[in-house]
């Protein structure tokens, strides 16, 4: 089964229904993303993982935001937390950086959700390829992703 089909097959078992579009200029950050479906940064879903006392976490970020490791620590109740490497993100998710999904991962995640992605009647994710993306409206797919809405992002 391909990165794209598992993604498809774990939003349906979720109950989101959702429709994979293709992009062959690539969407692979929040920018190249945003430009080529012709919506906001803000409403770019970024699937970022993290190491939380070793253990992977998933955030699903605004575009427009960065993830504050300290709150992210805070949140999680880890003393550590960094970015993962682009191994531990591919070995935790099965999908690699620029593809990554929020949901259909090779291991259960606990995923927290950036409260600014709520403010949006439509988002917009990676599909498991660079070149792929799904649309949902927010609140259906954090109840999709069993995620925990928190304030993650890094204040200015």
């Amino acid at each position: 089964m391909t990165g794209r089909q598992r993604v498809v097959e774990a939003a349906r078992a979720a109950g989101l229904a959702i429709e994979v579009r293709e992009f062959p200029e690539g969407t692979r950050t929040a920018e190249d993303a945003a430009r080529a479906i012709g919506v906001s940064v803000g409403q770019i879903v970024k699937s970022l993982v993290f190491m939380a006392d070793g253990r992977p976490v998933l955030c699903l970020v605004s575009g427009l935001n960065r993830v504050d490791g300290a709150r992210l620590a805070v949140i999680t109740g880890a003393a550590q937390v960094r970015r993962a490497a682009a191994d531990e993100v591919e070995r935790a998710t099965g999908f690699a950086i620029g593809g990554v999904p929020p949901l259909g991962h090779a291991e259960q995640l606990p995923v927290y959700c950036d409260r600014d992605l709520l403010s949006f009647d439509t988002v917009w994710a990676a599909a498991g390829t660079p070149r792929a993306v799904f649309s949902a409206p927010p609140q259906p797919l954090v109840r999709a992703c069993g995620a925990t809405v928190a304030d993650l992002k890094e204040e200015a």
